[in-house]
């Protein structure tokens, strides 16, 4: 059985159950899905044209703070209305253009801290109008995360909005321990150290408290995971963590890898790491802060190659009355952006083993 064999499964954005089932399968099959942040209509072209070359699915993910800018930075957001609007825009952006591509995409929206709540509460009301239009709700997952509160806390508001998820057919991903660093303006860059390493305990803790609402949730749990990219050894990551929830679990549950895992921070990994990762459940990696230089260093690549043709309208190493129009016109450099993070997600897709498995 192959991925296009699981029932309903189809090329463009996946929900439910064969969103669910698509997991399953890479967890089965021992591989990852990498969900790329992204914050623009490009950056999406870039994700699915990476998972196109590939033939491998892929996901797309959008954080409150890329949602607001996908909604225009003037925009006021003192309600969360313009990350509201960006994230529903770009939800239907990536809709609109997936299928074409010929590739299953999970569409998802990344973390979201209890100050966000209202953010989530419109997408979840965006998913509630598309699911009454058409049977399946607009994204296919959100992520809880409400890791710096109270485990007890974390686990209750996550529980009352998983019920509210599971009748649209909503995945819900959880976070349980705190990823440290900086990403998308939430600062953990000073948390202890022990907050960081997630206990087998408390792990399943949330597995008894999701599983009697509904099976779709995964798990991010800490071990020792870091936002950003930083020199060897500054980074003490635990990969070896991840089993021991997966043996903890299934010792009280009966099953074998009982959980799903999601592996956050994982910009700058190393194979091993990562592979270990995979080895214990891992389904899902979040990646970021390696395709936002990749990225710009497009932008760069092309300044420095044609540098002498990007300093005025009108004249060039050619001749002072050439013009130059056909180098600053954005399309010839946001394309050079485009190919160069496409090149890096297909690099993290291969890390993860997800290269090649559509066939």
């Amino acid at each position: 059985m192959g991925i296009w064999d699981i029932p309903g499964m189809k090329p463009g954005v996946i929900t439910g159950e064969v969103a669910w089932a698509l997991l399953e399968y890479a967890k089965k099959e021992k591989f990852a899905i990498p969900a790329f942040n992204c914050t623009s209509s490009s950056t999406v072209i870039a994700v699915l044209e990476a998972g196109k070359k590939i033939n491998s699915p892929v996901m797309i993910q959008w954080s409150e703070g890329g949602s607001a800018f996908m909604a225009g930075k003037s925009m006021d957001n003192k309600n969360k209305q313009a990350s509201i609007l960006g994230a529903v825009a770009g939800a239907q952006f990536t809709r609109a253009v997936a299928a074409a591509y010929g590739i299953p995409v999970i569409l998802h929206s990344d973390h979201c801290a209890k100050k966000l709540l209202p953010w989530f509460d419109g997408m979840l009301k965006a998913d509630k109008e598309h699911f009454d239009l058409t049977g399946e709700p607009l994204f296919s997952s959100h992520m809880l995360d409400l890791s710096e509160e109270p485990d007890d806390e974390n686990l209750a508001i996550c529980a009352e909005y998983f019920a509210k998820m599971v009748p649209m057919n909503l995945i819900l991903e959880m976070e349980i321990g705190i990823t440290g660093g900086i990403e998308d303006g939430v600062d953990n860059s000073a948390v202890s150290n022990d907050k960081l390493y997630t206990t087998p305990e408390t792990v399943y803790s949330v597995h008894e408290k999701l599983a009697p609402i509904g099976k779709m949730f995964t798990i991010a749990a800490a071990f020792g995971n870091v936002h950003g990219v930083y020199k060897p050894g500054n980074v003490k990551l635990r990969p070896e963590l991840l089993h021991d929830y997966q043996k903890y679990a299934g010792e009280k549950t009966g099953k074998e890898m009982p959980l799903m895992l999601v592996f956050h921070g994982g910009s700058g990994s190393l194979p091993e790491e990562i592979e270990s990762g995979v080895k214990a459940g891992v389904v899902k990696m979040n990646v970021d802060t390696d395709t936002q230089w990749a990225y710009w260093e497009g932008v760069l690549k092309f300044y420095k190659k044609y540098e002498g043709y990007l300093q005025g309208q009108i004249g060039n190493p050619d001749g002072e009355d050439k013009p130059n129009k056909d180098k600053y016109d954005p399309r010839k450099w946001v394309r050079e952006s485009e190919v160069s993070m496409c090149d890096r997600v297909v690099l993290q897709c291969e890390m993860l083993k997800n290269k090649n498995t559509l066939a």
